[in-house]
């Protein structure tokens, strides 16, 4: 899929020979982080967090494994903390689970939603193979008891949780599917929706493998995968996608709504600068856009925030991290500095949540004031 044209959504990189090589104008605002995970012996895979403030502590869920990314008997684990600074030991959330036959299923962390005084954790669960794809969720409202398992009704892996429109309408962020749900809840009611054919429709699934499938589907030559959205205040909305086609992903690409999500335009690239990287996008109290994620530079380092006010040029740099994790045990399809960023924003500060080295996990916060 070539684009003859690219949208105007940039963040201002420089560029040589068609690879981003720095952004301008770079500040370092003060950033406090900890580790709220470094495993020694056991389960040392670490990867897709998410963090929500609920009932006065923040909480942190993300993906755990023996050694190997995405491999059978991964589970959720989950830590909380008062004042950031401090967490808990972490636990399983939803420990590793097995199918009728005996083999263990994936988990993957999948981020949260809260309404009503309950907290909602999501999580994609799949099969050794990426078959029987399904989004499940766990729900409590003292944040130390969790329900029992349910189920969400659509075969789905998120990569962010639920994000609510201007209407109230709730969308998760997939690879190539984009459900939404009417329900505040966030627990009933999604319905399908996103990049691919109808003729996939009947058949469709959203994991880490699908969205290869679509792009070969379509004639892409975009390998598309892993949104972020954010709505701008003519109710449009701006989904950014990671490409992870070969020669061809140091770009975003953009698919957008008219209609709160029912439908989703025709992907496009951008030139905002990416690194084959997980990214996360938001809006600040101020009404300023920003990015969060990795749009120069290698092994997803440094960790930047890039700030716009019109929601096309994000020309605003902070660098959030830039040290180096020294990984303690080995495991397939590790690495990355600074992974799969995502953040909130609590009592004047962003808060972030990221992996090191698929391996640890680590919470920054930097205060408004600085930004």
């Amino acid at each position: 899929m070539a684009s003859p044209k690219r949208n105007p959504i940039t963040n201002g990189a420089e560029w040589l020979n068609d690879r981003p090589v720095s952004l301008a104008a770079v500040k370092r605002p003060k950033v406090a982080s900890v580790f709220i995970y470094r495993p020694e012996t056991e389960w040392t895979y670490s990867h897709h967090p998410s963090l929500a403030f609920f009932k006065d502590r923040f909480y942190a869920i993300w993906s755990n494994g023996r050694q190997d990314e995405d491999a059978p008997g991964q589970r959720v684990l989950v830590a909380t903390s008062a004042d950031f600074l401090h967490w808990t030991m972490p636990r399983p959330l939803v420990d590793s689970v097995k199918d009728d036959q005996g083999t263990e299923r994936v988990l993957t962390a999948a981020g949260f939603h809260q309404h009503g005084g309950t907290l909602v954790a999501y999580f994609g669960n799949y099969g050794p193979h990426k078959e029987t794809t399904a989004l499940q969720a766990v729900t409590t409202t003292d944040g130390e008891h969790w329900s029992a398992v349910r189920e969400m009704r659509v075969p789905v892996t998120p990569n962010h949780g639920p994000q609510r429109t201007a209407s109230g309408r709730l969308i998760i962020c997939g690879h190539i599917s984009f459900p939404y749900t009417d329900d505040p809840t966030g627990l009933t009611g999604w319905q399908m929706t996103g990049l691919y054919p109808p003729s996939m429709a009947a058949t469709i699934k959203d994991d880490p493998v699908s969205f290869k499938e679509v792009a070969q589907t379509q004639g892409w030559s975009a390998a598309l995968c892993e949104g972020s959205f954010y709505q701008t205040d003519d109710r449009v909305l701006h989904m950014l996608l990671r490409n992870t086609a070969r020669g061809n992903d140091c770009r975003l690409w953009l698919t957008e709504s008219q209609d709160d999500g029912a439908n989703w335009a025709t992907p496009v690239e951008t030139d905002f600068s990416n690194t084959d990287a997980k990214f996360h996008f938001g809006r600040l109290p101020d009404g300023r856009y920003y990015y969060l994620g990795n749009p120069v530079g290698t092994g997803r380092t440094p960790l930047v925030l890039s700030i716009g006010r019109d929601g096309v040029h994000f020309n605003q740099h902070l660098i959030l991290g830039d040290a180096h994790y020294e990984r303690r045990r080995p495991g397939g399809a590790k690495g990355g500095e600074y992974g799969y960023p995502h953040s909130i924003i609590h009592d004047g500060y962003l808060c972030v949540i990221v992996s090191r080295q698929k391996e640890a996990v680590e919470v920054l916060r930097v205060a408004l004031s600085e930004l």
